[in-house]
This record gives structure tokens, C-alpha cells and sequence, in this order.
């Protein structure tokens, strides 16, 4: 599967009805009847509503909402473990929705993986049990199972309890092993919905720093679902906010914290430690055009709370910020990352008009 090339997920006019007679209604909610009065009339429940959304191959794509704002409805519509009332889910340009058993039984066995909320572990097997289990299915020789499954346990930390049954790990043990047999399948798509959100605080921070390490070496296609809006920002390369099964925002962190679609996204972010969240290449001016750097330089990337503590002790004035490759691509001030932790509104009239990129 790794050595597939891959397109992503593009979902496309998606309505989800709930009730006997959905199809039905499909064309009244396209006209603008609302889930109140679909409820009140018809009695059905709307779901979502004329979702659009693509998802970037290689990258983690966050859906968030509050509860019952049809983040965990969409979620299960790319694996089609729910059927669409209309339109299209198209995984790596194949419609799901239009697939055969078959061919969605191979489907959800060598394009998919999903790691649940409640861990979902089979209390009879042991760590290297559950963890092959999904290489069972595929038929694969054991040994060959066997040693993926151990590799994958050693990459999530839990090399020395294959041995273990689920009662005896801890939740934080238990979902790490959930996402070793997920990774195991080797599918280029990876599902969590609200994969974390039954873990104490401590350990739920410390299992997203496992995906984020795991995502720089694997680089699936990783649909996560959540209600937390700094594990959103935390692992969302791409995220995308639900409100009454409508999609109200999609975009980068940055878009999200800097630029609310509405005030009920405004509302979501006010709170949010811009420091964390934002990047230094959202705050700095363009490179100018023969400009010398200095000699003390940033990366782009490095986020807004982590440059000002660099650059507290560093001598005032301009600070080149860099690239990867070490090239210029503008320059920034102590006093520009300082007034974007405190005010996100201003930072795009802190940005240098009238100056070339070089």
C-alpha cells in the first residue's frame, strides 16, 4: 500500500438524513429547510448538510465541533460505515459510495485504519494479538504478521508488553496499541474519531506528540476527529470546524485563529494561546530585495511562543527568518511576535506593506 501513489479524500455535496424516508427530503433541505423544521414536519434528523471538503494526501486533516455537530457522521461516511442520503466520497478519486460489497470489504481492509475513542481491543488477545489482528484478516503468513506487529509496538513504546492482555495496561497502553494495529495495516488513509478523548489530560498531550513524531515518517492521510480546539490547533495541518451538520470554516490553524469565518468561530479561538499556535512566517515582513540577513536567523515554522523566548536576550532590531534550507524569506521583531501573542487582529496590519519577495 506505502508505494501507491495517493490522492486523498474529496467529499463532495454530502447530505445525511437521518429517518424511513430520507431520500425524500433531500431536496426540501437543499431548498433551505433547516433541522428544526425537518424534525417538527417530517420527523427525520439532518445530519449534514451539503458538505464540501477535500483532504490533502499525507497530511492530518482535524474535523471539529461541538456535540452533535456531525463531525463523527462525516468521519464514518469515508469508510462507509454510514451510507449517504446523496453525493459523493471519493477516496483516492473512487467513489465509495458507489462501491460494491466486495469491492468495500477490500476496501476498508487495505485503504483504511481506524482507532477508536473506547480503544475497541479484544480483552481475549494479547498486545501482539490485537496488533496483528487486522494482518489476520489479510490472510498474511503469521511470521510475516508477527514482525510487523513488533515493529509497530516498538515505534508507539510498548516493546516488552506484547505479552499483555488490555486489563493490564493503563489507557494511555491501551490506545497506543490501537494505533500500532492500525499503522500495522499499512492503509494509506488513517481514521481517529475522538481517538484521545477518553485519556487524562497528561497522557492525551503525550499521545499526540507520539502521532505528530509518527506523521513525520509515515505521512498518511489522517482524518481526526475532536472537540478540543487546542488539540485541533496541536495536530491540524488542515482543520476543519462544524457547526449543525454544516461545514463553517476549513483551513490552516493560522486561517482558523487569525481569520474566523464567522463569531461563532470567533468565538471557539478567542480563547486560544495564539503564542502556540501561530508561526513566524504568519507575523514577518517579506524579504527585501538585496537586503543582507543578519546574523542571527529563525525558522519560518518555529512558532510565535518559542521565537520570543529565543529572542528575548537577542539585541533589538530585525531578525532573519529562514527556511528549511537556510534561504531568506523575511524579517521579524521581537516586538512583532510580542504583539501577536497579545493581539492576533493585528497581525496582518503589523506586515510591511509595499516590499518585493526575493
Amino acid at each position: 500500500m506505502a508505494d501507491q501513489h495517493f490522492d486523498g479524500i474529496s467529499i463532495r455535496h454530502l447530505y445525511k438524513i437521518f429517518g424511513p424516508h430520507a431520500a425524500r427530503h433531500v431536496e426540501a433541505v437543499q431548498n433551505g429547510m433547516g433541522k428544526t423544521e425537518l424534525m417538527e414536519r417530517h420527523g427525520h434528523v439532518l445530519g449534514l448538510r451539503d458538505i464540501n471538503l477535500d483532504m490533502p494526501a499525507g497530511c492530518i486533516q482535524v474535523i471539529m465541533g461541538l456535540s452533535g455537530s456531525g463531525k463523527s457522521t462525516l468521519i464514518r461516511h469515508i469508510n462507509r460505515l454510514i451510507d449517504p442520503t446523496a453525493g459523493e466520497v471519493l477516496v483516492n478519486g473512487v467513489d465509495v459510495v458507489k462501491m460494491r460489497p466486495d469491492a468495500l470489504r477490500d476496501f476498508r481492509r487495505q485503504q483504511t485504519a481506524m482507532v477508536f475513542q473506547k480503544f475497541a481491543l479484544l480483552p481475549h488477545r494479547t498486545v501482539l494479538e490485537n496488533t496483528v489482528y487486522g494482518l489476520d484478516i489479510q490472510h498474511l503468513p503469521r511470521a510475516k504478521s508477527t514482525d510487523i506487529a513488533m515493529r509497530w509496538i516498538e515505534r508507539v513504546g510498548l516493546k516488552g508488553f506484547e505479552k499483555k492482555y488490555p486489563n493490564q495496561l493503563s489507557g494511555g497502553m491501551q490506545q497506543r496499541v490501537g494505533l500500532a494495529r492500525a499503522l500495522a495495516n499499512d492503509a494509506p488513509v488513517l481514521l481517529m474519531d475522538e481517538a484521545y478523548s477518553a485519556l487524562d489530560p497528561l497522557i492525551r498531550v503525550d499521545m499526540q506528540s507520539v502521532l505528530l513524531d509518527l506523521q513525520k515518517e509515515i505521512r498518511k492521510t489522517i482524518v481526526f476527529i475532536t472537540h478540543d480546539l487546542d488539540e485541533a490547533l496541536r495536530l491540524g495541518d488542515q482543520i476543519a470546524i462544524l457547526r449543525d451538520g454544516r461545514l463553517i470554516q476549513q483551513g490552516s490553524r493560522e486561517d482558523i485563529v487569525l481569520r474566523p469565518a464567522d463569531d461563532y468561530v470567533a468565538n471557539f479561538v478567542k480563547e486560544v494561546n495564539r503564542g502556540r499556535v501561530l508561526r513566524v512566517e504568519a507575523v514577518m515582513s517579506p524579504w527585501r530585495i538585496g537586503a543582507a540577513p543578519n546574523g542571527l536567523t529563525i525558522t519560518a515554522d518555529t512558532t510565535v511562543e518559542a521565537a520570543v523566548r529565543r529572542l528575548v536576550t537577542a539585541p533589538e532590531g530585525e531578525v532573519t527568518v529562514v527556511c528549511a534550507q537556510g534561504k531568506p524569506l523575511g524579517v521579524v521583531t521581537f516586538r512583532q511576535l510580542a504583539q501577536a501573542m497579545v493581539n492576533a487582529q493585528d497581525v496582518a496590519e503589523m506586515r510591511a506593506p509595499g516590499r518585493a519577495v526575493g
